[in-house]
């Protein structure tokens, strides 16, 4: 089994059988030593969370599957924090999309002339960027089209999948009485499809419960919770 990239949260693996093995860590990012997903810098270890991240990745991409959605998850190995999954080449250096339910964070900072904070965004909204240095900015579906990052009908199928996959999440939450206000994913591309990839844990979502924010550790609880 050969390492091929070591990354701040997960190992990244080559196995035989061609598909690709993660390995789950406990460390986690932020600064200071206080967790912050929005980090990109590891700025603690947390004993048991890279397990837990798993275990809700598992739960959420069961789902999905039995929603005959395609995503890279094989299987999973939770005594050993592996998983299992699909090869599939990122898009540009690792884009990420952005689903939201409902204006806050960034969304507000930027348009908050237009929109008040916890506006329902119907049917829900999408947006793109990857670019840490420069604070993420957005990218559009055209220029992601000229920059050769990917092309207008994998941006449509991207999308579409990104809608479909944040309501099933958002159901899953609303069922324990969670609130999802907005949620980030990664895709990928394998055997000529635009498919989900990486991980689906609390450290990627924003969610509230009785009009409170859930820090992430503590959300994985209520998620995990039988």
């Amino acid at each position: 089994m050969e390492k091929i990239y070591q990354g701040k949260t997960k190992d990244v693996y080559k196995l035989e059988n061609g598909n690709v093995l993660l390995k789950f860590k406990d460390d986690c990012t932020g600064k200071d030593g206080v967790f912050d997903p929005g980090e990109n810098t590891v700025g603690l270890t947390i004993e048991g969370i890279g397990r837990a991240n798993l275990e809700t990745s598992i739960l959420f991409f069961e789902v999905l599957k039995e929603a005959g959605v395609k995503t890279h998850y094989v299987s999973a190995d939770l005594n050993n924090a592996t998983m299992e999954v699909l090869p599939a080449t990122v898009f540009g250096h690792g884009l990420e999309v952005i689903c939201r339910l409902k204006a806050t964070g960034s969304f507000i900072r930027r348009y908050g002339e237009y929109i008040a904070d916890g506006t329902v965004l119907e049917g829900g909204y999408v947006e793109t960027f990857k670019d840490d240095a420069k604070g993420d900015p957005l990218v559009t579906k055209d220029g992601l089209a000229a920059l050769g990052v990917m092309s207008g009908e994998m941006y449509d199928s991207m999308k579409e999948q990104t809608l479909k996959i944040t309501k099933i999440v958002a159901d899953v939450l609303a069922k324990k009485g969670l609130d999802l206000y907005d949620i980030k994913f990664e895709f990928g591309y394998n055997n000529n499809e635009v498919i989900l990839i990486d991980e689906i844990a609390s450290g990627n979502m924003r969610v509230y419960k009785d009009g409170a924010i859930v820090e992430p550790v503590e959300l994985t609880k209520l998620i995990l919770a039988k």
